[in-house]
């Protein structure tokens, strides 16, 4: 096999020197690590929001929330929530034909599920319930109150950005009074 020829005084470069490998690996490492970053990423930030048990039974799971519904808004019930920037205190002024001695109140996180939050909010005086929330609770918020932990006959649901001076009307399944 003849070797390539060459001018007289013309060096070859060797591989290392020249541009087009450089240039291929460079693509091919870059691939590497931006997929492994990915991969990183997906591993690290799982959203929970996938329901992997029965969904026959989350079914008819959403159909008792439904009814839990349907039950305040036949008691003609709604709350008015508000949160003190300066002390932190949850105010809840709950209006309608039910007045149980404590609430329950979730701060549900639209995407994380391991910021939620829950209150026991203790009767004061005519339908106003009070507890300490936390120091600067921020972002948006979803917000549901229950007369029980478990097993409530109702519920009231709404949302609110946080922080925030005006206060927040808890409605049966979080809809308008007007529908």
């Amino acid at each position: 096999m003849p070797s390539p020829v060459l001018n007289p005084g013309e060096k070859v470069t060797p591989w290392y020197k020249q541009f087009w490998p450089w240039f291929l690996l460079g693509i091919l490492f870059s691939s590497i690590i931006v997929s492994t970053g990915f991969a990183v990423m997906s591993i690290k930030s799982f959203d929970g929001m996938v329901v992997q048990e029965d969904y026959y039974e989350h079914g008819k799971a959403i159909n008792m929330v439904l009814a839990k519904q349907e039950q305040a808004r036949a008691l003609n019930l709604n709350a008015d929530l508000r949160l003190d920037p300066l002390t932190s205190d949850i105010v809840v002024d709950l209006s309608g034909d039910a007045r149980p001695e404590k609430l329950y109140l979730d701060l549900i996180f639209p995407t994380e599920d391991d910021r939620d939050q829950s209150f026991v909010l203790e009767h004061v005086r005519d339908g106003r319930y009070i507890t300490q929330g936390p120091d600067n609770l921020r972002y948006r918020w979803y917000l549901q109150i229950q007369p029980a932990l478990q097993e409530a006959d109702w519920r009231l649901t709404g949302e609110a950005t946080f922080p925030s001076e005006s206060s927040v009307t808890l409605l049966p399944g979080g809809r308008p009074a007007s529908e």
